[in-house]
């Protein structure tokens, strides 16, 4: 039974491990709601994964894709962590126009710095009226 420990991780606890999470809760609750694939099949948060599996893990609307490399039980430095997975590098591309678009869009908004003031909002009046 030791020995197979030693080659099996829960996936909630390889997660946190791996720093895609602060908390195994957190990691726990993105696996319940759907949000975390195993082989391309859904799991529970009790599945164990081994070296080698693929994870498709969708994380604030932006898509990973992860092959484990190494079980650690410990939550170690992110640099070290890194060295737990290794990405599919079309889907980081992927993800990386993702946040591109985002921040043009987020460029385009009609208040791309928040709302406006009080001073701001008395200006624009003025310039809708004609006052200016």
């Amino acid at each position: 039974m030791e020995k197979e420990l030693d080659h099996t991780m829960r996936l909630d606890k390889w997660l946190w491990a791996a720093r895609f999470f602060k908390t195994r809760s957190l990691a726990s609750k993105h696996i319940e709601l759907g949000r975390v694939q195993v082989n391309g099949v859904k799991t529970k948060t009790s599945k164990y994964i081994i070296v080698g599996d693929v994870i498709d893990l969708t994380l604030n609307s932006l898509p990973y894709k992860l092959t484990v490399l190494k079980l650690n039980h410990q939550r170690r430095p992110a640099p070290e962590a890194r060295l737990l997975y290794q990405e599919d590098e079309k889907t980081a591309v992927q993800r990386e126009a993702q946040k591109l678009l985002d921040q043009a869009s987020r460029i385009t908004a009609a208040y791309p710095d928040g709302r406006p003031t009080k001073r701001d909002r008395r200006q624009l009046d003025k310039v809708k009226r004609g006052d200016w």
